[in-house]
Order: C-alpha cells, then sequence, then structure tokens
C-alpha cells in the first residue's frame, strides 16, 4: 500500500464533503462557530473550493470541500492538494457517498506524483495522508497509480538517460517483479531473426535497436498481446525535425511507456490472461547508414515499403512487431504510439484517436474509457483511403499521397501487418499533459491507461471499473 493511505489514525480531522447544491443545507445544520467562521473568510460554495475549519485550540479542527458532482478521481487529487502534508493524516467525511471510494483513493495517490531525478525532492511527503477504511481499494488504487507514474517516469526522463538499453533495463525490471520471461534482440540478430524494419529504422544510432518480448500468465489463457512504439529520441532522420519539433521528443516512446505500465498492471491484478509485450525500442538517428527517403525496406511481413519521409518512422517499427504479434492471433491486440500530428490537429492532446478492425472491440474501450474519464475517440479505418498508400515501386508507401487524413493512413498502414487477429486496436496518443491539472502534473502522461486495463478487466475477469 502506498505510504500516502493509513489504516490507523485515531483523532484525524476530517474533510466534509459537499455539494454546491448541497452547502446551504450542510452549512445551516452545523455549528454556529463555523457559519461565522466561513462567513468571516468570504468563503463561496464554488466547485473544489476548500476551506479550514479552525479548531478551539488554535489548531485545525477539518476542513470542507465542494465537490463538482461528477465523484471522479480529479475531485480527489485537487482535494489532497489542497491539504497541507500535515503530521497527521485525514479522514474523510462523505455521508451523501458524493465519491466513489475507489476514485477518492485513485485521485489521492496520483496527486503525489513528482518527477524528482535531476533535482533535490520538495521537503517533506509530497501529498496528505488518507486514513481510510478499506485496505483492500487502497491497495488495487495504489497498484494502479504506480503503473501510471511508472509510464510517467519512462516519458519523463531524457533521451541521454533512456536510450533503447535504458528502456530494455526499466522493462525488464518490471517483468522480473513479476517472474516474467524477457527475450531481447538486438543489434544484427535483428536482421538474422526478420525483423529487417526496426533494425533500418535504428541503425544510424549509436545505441544499438532492439525488440523487447515479454510474456506472462499461463499458457493456455486466453492470448492479450500489447504492442507500444519505443522510438526514445525521433530526430525525423533525415528528414529532421526543425528544433521546436524535436524538443519534446524523449517522449515518442510515449506509446511503449503506456503499454508497460498496462501490461504491469495487468500481471499485478492477477488477470487471467497469457500476456505478451512487443517493445521495438530504437533511436531514429542521423548518421552516415541512415536510411533515406526514396528507400525501399523490407519487413517481417515480406512487403516491401517504399520510404516516404524518414520522419513517418513509427510505423515502420511497429509494423514488424505487429507481424510477430498476429502471428498468434491473439484474442486481443493493441498497439500505442505517439504516431502522428494529425491526430492531434484532429482531437487535440487529451483525446487519443481509437482506430479497430473489430466494432465490439472499439465499443468496449470507448465505454470502458467514458466510464472511467479516461475517453477515446474512434475514427475510421476508412478503406477507400488505402489507395493513398500505394506505390509505384513498392508493395506500400509508409506515407499517403496527400497531406490530409494522416491520422488514418497511419492506422491503415499499420492494419496491413495485422490480418489474423479478429480484435485488433491502434492508439494514436500525445503522451503528455501540456498544462498541470489535478493528479495530472505538466509531462508525462500514461494516456488511457485506465480505460484499456478497465476493458481488459471487464473481457478477462468480469469487473472493472
Amino acid at each position: 500500500m502506498l505510504d500516502c493511505f493509513v489504516t490507523e489514525a485515531a483523532n484525524a480531522p476530517a474533510v466534509r464533503l459537499v455539494t454546491v447544491e448541497g452547502y446551504g443545507g450542510w452549512l445551516a445544520a452545523t455549528d454556529a462557530s463555523t457559519r461565522r467562521w466561513l462567513e468571516a473568510t468570504g468563503f463561496r460554495p464554488k466547485s473544489r473550493a476548500f476551506a479550514s475549519l479552525p479548531g478551539g485550540d488554535g489548531g485545525m479542527a477539518g476542513a470542507v470541500f465542494v465537490v463538482d458532482g461528477t465523484g471522479t478521481a480529479t475531485d480527489a487529487a485537487a482535494l489532497a492538494g489542497k491539504l497541507h502534508p500535515a503530521d497527521h493524516p485525514w479522514r474523510i467525511d462523505d455521508p451523501e457517498s458524493l465519491l466513489d471510494p475507489f476514485e477518492l483513493h485513485y485521485g489521492w495517490a496520483l496527486s503525489g506524483y513528482r518527477f524528482e531525478r535531476y533535482r533535490k525532492p520538495e521537503n517533506g511527503r509530497p501529498t496528505a495522508r488518507l486514513a481510510t477504511t478499506d485496505a483492500e481499494i487502497a491497495e488495487r488504487a495504489g497498484e494502479l497509480a504506480t503503473s501510471v507514474f511508472l509510464a510517467r517516469d519512462l516519458v519523463n526522463t531524457p533521451a541521454n538517460d533512456m536510450g533503447p538499453a535504458e528502456l530494455e533495463a526499466a522493462i525488464r525490471g518490471v517483468a522480473e517483479s513479476f517472474d516474467a520471461a524477457v527475450r531481447v534482440i538486438e543489434g544484427e540478430a535483428l536482421l538474422e531473426a526478420n525483423f529487417p524494419a526496426i533494425h533500418t529504422v535504428g541503425r544510424a544510432s549509436s545505441r544499438p535497436p532492439r525488440l523487447i518480448d515479454v510474456t506472462w500468465g499461463d499458457a493456455s489463457a486466453p492470448k492479450v498481446t500489447l504492442v507500444g512504439k519505443g522510438v526514445c529520441f525521433d530526430t525525423g532522420g533525415l528528414d529532421i525535425k526543425p528544433s521546436a519539433g524535436m524538443r519534446n521528443m524523449k517522449k515518442d516512446m510515449g506509446g511503449a511507456a503506456l503499454m508497460t505500465g498496462l501490461a504491469r498492471t495487468i500481471m499485478a491484478a492477477g488477470l487471467p490472461v497469457r500476456l505478451r509485450l512487443l517493445v521495438p525500442a530504437v533511436e531514429n538517428s542521423i548518421s552516415a547508414n541512415a536510411f533515406r527517403p526514396g528507400d525501399v525496406i523490407q519487413t517481417r511481413k515480406g512487403l516491401s515499403v517504399e520510404i516516404g519521409n524518414t520522419d513517418a518512422e513509427g510505423r515502420l517499427v511497429l509494423a514488424d512487431a505487429l507481424t510477430e504479434a498476429d502471428r498468434e492471433r491473439p484474442a486481443v491486440l493493441i498497439d500505442a504510439a505517439t504516431l502522428t500530428g494529425a491526430a492531434r490537429v484532429a482531437l487535440g492532446t487529451d483525446l487519443p484517436a481509437l482506430f479497430s478492425t473489430d466494432d465490439a472491440l472499439a465499443g468496449d474501450i470507448l465505454d470502458a474509457g467514458n466510464t472511467v474519464g479516461e475517453p477515446l475517440w474512434r475514427l475510421p479505418l476508412h478503406p477507400p483511403y488505402r489507395d493513398l498508400l500505394k506505390s509505384s515501386v513498392a508493395d506500400l508507401s509508409s506515407t499517403g499521397t496527400k497531406p490530409m487524413g494522416g491520422a488514418i493512413t497511419a492506422a491503415l498502414f499499420l492494419a496491413r501487418f495485422v490480418e489474423e487477429t479478429k480484435a485488433y486496436a491502434h492508439l494514436d496518443i500525445f503522451a503528455w499533459n501540456d498544462e498541470a491539472r489535478p493528479g495530472r502534473p505538466r509531462g508525462g502522461e500514461a494516456t488511457g491507461l485506465r480505460a484499456l486495463f478497465t476493458m481488459l478487466e471487464r473481457r478477462f475477469a468480469g469487473e472493472g471499473r
């Protein structure tokens, strides 16, 4: 259990939860000194407004917090962020059940995230402690938050300390914690093992490319395969990015970070599945042997690909990994990637673009996302756009022949490498919070992790929230 939760806390001050509509009734029923205090301090019952309530000894007797009425983890994170991390824990007074217990614990845990690898930690603990009355919920919420923190840390770590080898080490650490098996194919061995596209993208870097392959669970259980784009830094290759576009490219392995965090959550929950995690980890660099625009490269599937732009490298490494994943015909196959700027133009930074060849899977993911407050938006795999991927010299072009619909053509490209698996979904994500919000500081984000886990938990364990 995370140290922001305690199970015993005698005399912990209480935070009373109210809604804007219910505030007047609560105020009328409370004692006269509390009413006078709130009036004197000018407190107004706005969404997520907070007020400390003084005790007769000069200390703090408690507090009042106005939830926004939706009962989300964001409410809990906002509340925890307003409480001073004092020596004593806090308990929640919620007689109207305004905040779901899991949301309370999960949001509270999220409020404690800090990325402080390169600076001195803030004084004291990062967040106030919650006196919990349900250790099981606290444990489950803490495990989910820990997976989110893992993904955020991976994205936030700069490329000088998070190259393909370091990403492999991080994934190995997670796998070893749950007795999962790890196989890695590195460098020139990628060619021998027939992963030519991964090798092509990563060969220009001094840090060898690799395919990280993790398996866990009963071999007879339904197969769930996760594929994450692990481009640890993307210069754009010979089609080099401008400096502004390259500044945040440490996050181009956000798909790998998300899928590693999701894999950890699956293993921690003990879902009855045969889990496989595939991460092609590369650095898209520039050197004398970098692949070029107009090159024709081979893929594991046997399809030749004409390179339209070396900055569209993510789909190439995913192609080889998806071909390998598809070979086993898993019950569910999901990939995630920071793949296109087109998806961000269409949906902004918060909404992941969802593509799927299976309506039932897409519906389950969308429903799970809406349930847990992590919505996604489905975009079409519009069949006529396949013609945009035609090449006069190869089986496929890596980029469309027109500048429009870039997220769709990228997803259609990936779908060419998944032919045996019925339930396949692709997420085009941003993996980054570009502004701070409660429980979501600016920086790396595990975009869609909870939504995907909830869907998988519902499918394979009959649970999910």
